[in-house]
């Protein structure tokens, strides 16, 4: 049946409750169901976030912890059920904000806002992370990073210093080199934070936190190369406050960017223009209270979004017309959900 060619499995990452919650999300109707409740093995303590990244095998999930001792626990993932496994613990060079594989999944990124540094962590073939083989000493507070479609380039934020990071990465040796120039001017005092590459490989999105703006870049991929060319704000009108952003997605199409803003707990949407990649406005939804992390299906037919203080999830149909949100339920989480992962099985 055609329901059955598209269910998926949504990993939560909880990290008050030390904690992975896996769901299966039908990709008809958007249901979501409880499948099981993983406990991250070996973590005593309670971390910040829990930042999480899936190899692009879809064979393993990846779970950050930013507590003390620094790790990261991997899983197997069933490609049944999608049920995780746990396989191995690995050592990380300190607190990370942010981690992703390399085009290749041989390689974990990770970034540490605290550490002001990014790293490169082989992954052994069984899929476990291996203690860091490089450690890159950044402009203050890194906040992200991942290798560009090509495998070739990096790039990585620094919230402190309003800059992007360029890198070349060698995918073979799996390590960074500075590129030139070195870092791209994000908007001033914007505070970059998450960013996202356009399926279309011609254009990257940046989230600035303390802004709460989006930044559009040309990204010359032969070259590796940014340029900014707009700046768009992803406030509610009304907005009174200080500004916080945290997490952007692109629907898998390419036509719909959305933003999450957590002092007004609200998602924004906008247009992606087919030829230029500039953004324009749709409108802004109210979500789950304080929505540090959602994602998008690989359909590109529904949104989900976590609330760190809400200790749940909305699930919302998105019009592929319009781009407009529909809410379809609510859910509750661990304690601080704040990683969401979409996994269509194989």
């Amino acid at each position: 049946m055609a329901g059955a060619e598209t269910v998926s499995c949504v990993y939560v990452g909880n990290a008050e409750s030390n904690e992975v919650f896996v769901l299966r999300l039908d990709g008809n109707s958007g249901a979501l169901d409880l499948v099981e409740r993983v406990a991250l093995p070996g973590i005593a303590t309670p971390g910040q976030t829990t930042p999480m990244a899936v190899t692009p095998d879809r064979r393993f999930l990846h779970v950050g912890v930013r507590s003390e001792p620094y790790t990261v626990v991997s899983f197997a993932i069933d490609a049944a059920s999608g049920r995780l496994r746990h396989i191995g613990n690995g050592p990380l060079a300190d607190s990370m904000a942010y981690i992703a594989t390399d085009r290749s999944g041989r390689f974990l990124l990770s970034a540490s806002y605290g550490g002001h540094k990014v790293t490169v962590n082989p992954v052994a073939g069984s899929g476990v992370v291996q203690p860091p083989a490089q450690i890159v000493t950044t402009e203050p507070n890194a906040h992200a990073i991942q290798a560009d479609p090509s495998n070739r380039y990096v790039l990585a934020t620094s919230l402190g210093s309003d800059v992007m990071h360029q890198f070349r990465f060698d995918p073979a040796a799996g390590t960074l080199a500075a590129h030139a120039p070195p870092t791209v001017p994000a908007s001033p005092g914007g505070g970059p934070r998450h960013f996202v590459f356009h399926p279309g490989g011609r254009h990257v999105y940046l989230l600035n936190e303390r802004a709460a703006s989006v930044d559009v870049f040309a990204w010359n991929s032969g070259a590796g190369q940014l340029k900014r060319q707009q700046t768009v704000s992803a406030l509610p009108p009304d907005f009174d406050g200080k500004p916080w952003a945290a997490d952007l997605h692109v629907t898998p199409d390419g036509n719909f960017l959305y933003a999450s803003e957590r002092t007004s707990s609200t998602l924004a949407g906008f247009r992606i223009d087919p030829v230029d990649g500039s953004l324009t406005p749709i409108g802004r939804t109210p979500t789950e209270k304080q929505p540090r992390g959602f994602a998008i299906d690989p359909a590109g037919r529904f949104l989900l979004v976590v609330g760190q203080l809400s200790h749940a999830m909305s699930s919302y149909r998105i019009d592929t017309a319009t781009g407009a949100l529909t809410r379809l339920g609510q859910y509750p989480m661990g304690q601080n959900p704040n990683w969401v992962e979409i996994v269509t099985l194989p």
